[in-house]
């Protein structure tokens, strides 16, 4: 066994006492945070789900895809942390391909990514798979993830993020924390209930405001109990403007924080124009009410 240097090497027997502590604790914490990056891959929790117009085509955990598809450490300003972030991530669609092996191409087809928390995106095929989008499954900056958001949420186990500078509106491309399933959907077909009635051309108000909804609304609101759980139903019981006078409901879709804190953001690009459709919509659909059992 080499024994520790003399003091005449110049570094006293207790110091290299010392140093080798130090070094044996930096090797254990080493192999601790590997440690911790192989369990967070080898979670259970940690699967992605694929649906294609509501056939199931896959369950596919972390580990498969970290194994099947090169891992890149993705940097770059994040808006909802409000600062630069590292993530591991994977190409999202590299992922895409894996979860939809049968489709070709899916510029063409409309999906929507479904969080833990009910908090569903609506995205067309040709922004999903934009160069630029990453599923991120770990925080390189905070062990365990940074909370986010305004309730402080843990985004794992999987974080949609983009690379570039130009795809940091949150408003062109949404970023899902909590990611847990991809689905493939016709939307009049998986919602149905969204539509408003009657036979309506393009240039309909309400038709133009069907669509800013879709963009917009649909990630956090439902409309007869189809879209996203994380703000309230706009329809049923009563439909909004039917209990908010008209004007209250254009100030608060234009600037929320100036009625109440919450998770709602601001859409002051949305115009005259634009409210003017979205009111629209929500008044024709106050004649067509769906509000199935759960």
């Amino acid at each position: 066994m080499r024994s520790p240097p003399s003091a005449a090497s110049g570094l006293p027997a207790a110091l290299w006492g010392s140093a080798r502590a130090g070094l044996a604790v930096a090797l254990a914490l080493a192999l601790v945070v590997s440690a911790c990056s192989r369990a967070r891959e080898d979670d259970p929790r940690a699967t992605l789900t694929f649906i294609d117009e509501g056939r199931p085509q896959a369950t596919i955990p972390l580990k498969t895809l970290t194994q099947r598809i090169q891992v890149d450490e993705v940097r770059g300003y994040d808006p909802y942390y409000k600062k630069d972030k590292r993530f591991r991530a994977l190409p999202l669609a590299r992922v895409l391909a894996l979860g939809f092996p049968e489709r070709r191409s899916l510029d063409d087809v409309e999906l929507v990514f479904r969080a833990a928390d009910g908090y569903a995106a609506y995205f067309r095929g040709a922004l999903a798979t934009e160069a630029g989008a990453y599923v991120a499954f770990e925080d390189l900056d905070v062990a365990g993830w940074e909370p986010i958001g305004p309730q402080r949420a843990n985004p794992g186990p999987f974080y949609l993020v983009w690379s570039k500078s130009e795809q940091a509106d949150l408003e062109t491309h949404p970023r899902p924390w909590q990611l847990a399933k991809i689905e493939i959907v016709r939307f009049e077909a998986a919602y149905p209930h969204t539509k408003p009635p009657g036979e309506r051309g393009p240039d309909d108000p309400a038709t133009r405001g069907y669509a800013i909804f879709r963009e917009r609304c649909f990630k956090c609101h439902a409309m007869n109990r189809e879209g996203g759980r994380v703000g309230p139903d706009l329809n049923v019981p009563r439909n909004i403007l039917e209990y908010r006078p008209e004007e209250q409901v254009r100030a608060y879709i234009r600037d929320p924080s100036t009625f109440r804190y919450g998770n709602m953001p601001p859409h002051p690009d949305l115009g005259d124009a634009g409210l003017d459709a979205l009111i629209a919509y929500l008044g024709a659909m106050k004649d067509r009410k769906h509000d199935p059992k759960d």
